[in-house]
């Protein structure tokens, strides 16, 4: 089983991604379109030329990987960013489980902006979030699972058992907890995103989740509000 999940950046997609590896049959890979994405869309980010030299930047090659680790794994984890799947071909998420992990657009955006000072649409995924939603429900062959990452943050048992029953898994405890630093799977690119992660042991609300919206995003919020209220009330649609 190949589980896909679509996040925005500033989530806790690292912490899920760390979480997942710690479970007896999962097998984790960080962002493999992450390099396809950078040189698709010419983009600027912290650390580019080593993220394209570090994993290819072939769709094709990095899906024959993905597929080679599924027949090696129970359980293949993929934690991606939303607007990485920009100027792929769908089709390949047909029979993956489709995960969709969204955060309140005010707290993305006020996050991000710390490292990247003026993000677009472009940069936060929630409108690609959205799409590829429509695309999956329409084209996929397995339920659509969307989560809010508060409501993990809030209950971190509660809402990892839940996920891992929508999935067919088995909740393991020791999926609550990780040790600090890096872990092996971990792109060239955790040295700028990856900082709180790698200081935790488990799930926390950082404090700079309250921080408040810059005034030149808040256009953006504006923008990125519907994405985020559709995607929230297919959780609410499929409770």
């Amino acid at each position: 089983m190949i589980i896909n999940l679509i996040s925005g950046p500033r989530n806790i997609s690292t912490a899920l991604m760390y979480s997942f590896a710690q479970h007896s049959q999962v097998k984790v890979v960080d962002e493999p379109f992450y390099a396809h994405y950078l040189v698709h869309t010419g983009i600027d980010h912290p650390g580019r030329e080593d993220t394209i030299a570090s994993m290819s930047a072939g769709a094709d090659t990095v899906l024959e990987e993905i597929n080679r680790l599924a027949t090696d794994h129970e359980v293949v984890f993929l934690k991606n960013m939303a607007h990485h799947h920009e100027g792929l071909d769908w089709n390949y998420l047909k029979d993956m489980c489709n995960v969709f992990l969204i955060r309140d657009p005010k707290q993305l955006i006020a996050s991000f902006a710390q490292v990247i000072e003026n993000p677009t649409m472009q940069d936060i995924g929630l409108k690609h979030e959205a799409e590829i939603l429509d695309f999956v429900n329409e084209h996929g062959t397995k339920p659509v699972i969307v989560i809010d990452s508060n409501d993990i943050l809030k209950d971190p048992e509660k809402g990892l058992s839940n996920l891992l029953h929508k999935l067919n898994l088995p909740f393991e405890p020791n999926m609550l907890s990780w040790e600090k630093g890096p872990i092996l799977e971990d792109g060239t690119w955790a040295k700028y995103w990856y900082k709180n992660v790698h200081n935790s042991t488990g799930f926390s609300k950082q404090k700079t989740s309250e921080r408040s919206l810059p005034d030149q995003c808040k256009a953006l919020y504006a923008e990125a509000l519907p994405y985020y209220k559709k995607l929230k009330n297919y959780i609410h649609a499929s409770q």
